[in-house]
């Protein structure tokens, strides 16, 4: 009987051990994966804009700091629509309306978030980088786009990149 107890309980530790290291598991392979695309990344705007030590030290920070706002406000546009699709039925007129209006104004701070960037942009690069940015940018996100298409239309089989 004891025998049989130490064996269901050996056994529910190693499932419980399990349990709790999935997950752990799961973010390492997803900062992987976000450590693969940033680098990824990095290399695709240095080549396209051909930036010299110097203008990449400047760049980079500008960019991060760019990229790091507009995600919060990505975020907040997620989490406004989520709202209204998950609600909808119940909110009121007014709320709608809140919701609405909050939209805009998440989109009026992408719009002056980009006139920031572009004033910094002017700021480190020479104006012919500056327009060789935004193509730049285009471009990576079809790119990126293009890829991860591929790959969701190929399960199992690695494309170009692996990320």
């Amino acid at each position: 009987m004891n025998n049989y107890k130490f064996q269901t309980m050996k056994k529910a530790l190693i499932f419980l051990l399990i349990i709790l290291t999935l997950p752990n598991i799961r973010l390492t392979a997803q900062n992987t994966n976000l450590e693969k695309l940033n680098a990824y990344k990095v290399g695709f705007f240095t080549k396209k804009l051909n930036l010299t030590s110097d203008e990449a030290e400047k760049f980079w920070p500008v960019y991060n700091e760019y990229q790091a706002q507009k995600n919060l406000i990505q975020l907040e546009k997620i989490k406004l629509i989520r709202t209204f699709n998950q609600s909808e039925s119940t909110l009121s007129d007014n709320q709608v309306a809140e919701i609405g209006d909050k939209l805009i104004a998440c989109i009026t701070q992408e719009s002056a978030l980009a006139v920031s960037l572009h004033k910094k942009l002017k700021e480190v690069l020479p104006p012919g980088k500056v327009i060789r940015f935004y193509q730049a940018e285009n471009q990576y996100k079809v790119q990126l786009l293009n890829e991860l298409q591929g790959t969701k239309q190929q399960p199992g089989v690695n494309q170009r990149r692996n990320f």
